[in-house]
C-alpha cells in the first residue's frame, strides 16, 4: 500500500496493546497474525488469540485492513506510525493544562534516549520557536491548580 492511501488518524484511538500490534505491522508493512503473534510472545508472552483479539478491533477502527490468503488473512497498516504519533500526541496535550505542555515537554526529553541528531532536531525546532507572552489556561475550574482558577 502506497503511503498516500493511507488513513488519517484523527478519529482513530487505539490502546497501548494495540500500539504494540501496530508497531509490528508498521515494521514488517504487512503480516498474518501467527507472525504478529511470534514477535510479540518473545516481548509481550501473548498467545495467539491475544493477537488476533487486538486485530479484530483494529480491523473494527479501520486502522488495519485484511486481505484472505488461503486459509489465513493477511494484515495491512491503514494508518501510518508518523500521523498515529501526530494524533497521540496532541491527544495527550489536549489532556493537559495548556501551562503545563512545556513541562510535559522537558520530562518527555529527559526521560528519553536520544541521539545527537535527535538533540539536534529538538535544538532546531526550538530555534525556529517564537515565544509567547503568556498561556491561558485551558482547564475547567477544579481541574488544575492553576492561580486563573483560585481567584
Amino acid at each position: 500500500m502506497a503511503k498516500t492511501d493511507l488513513l488519517t488518524t484523527d478519529a482513530i484511538k487505539i490502546s497501548d496493546s494495540e500500539w504494540e500490534v501496530m508497531r509490528v505491522l508498521w515494521t514488517l508493512g504487512e503480516a498474518d497474525a501467527q507472525q504478529i503473534a511470534d514477535v510479540l510472545g518473545q516481548r509481550m508472552d501473548w498467545k495467539l488469540a491475544t493477537v488476533k483479539t487486538l486485530l479484530g478491533r483494529l480491523v473494527k477502527k479501520e486502522a488495519v485492513r485484511t486481505e484472505p490468503s488461503g486459509k489465513k488473512y493477511i494484515y495491512f497498516p491503514q494508518v501510518g506510525e508518523e500521523e498515529t504519533l501526530q494524533s497521540a500526541t496532541e491527544n495527550l496535550f489536549s489532556r493537559i493544562c495548556a501551562k503545563k505542555v512545556g513541562s510535559a515537554i522537558t520530562d518527555l526529553v529527559t526521560e528519553a534516549q536520544l541521539t545527537a541528531a535527535d538533540i539536534a532536531m529538538i535544538q532546531q525546532a526550538l530555534a525556529k520557536k517564537t515565544p509567547v507572552a503568556e498561556i491561558q489556561c485551558n482547564c475547567i475550574p477544579g481541574q488544575c491548580e492553576c492561580r486563573e482558577h483560585q481567584k
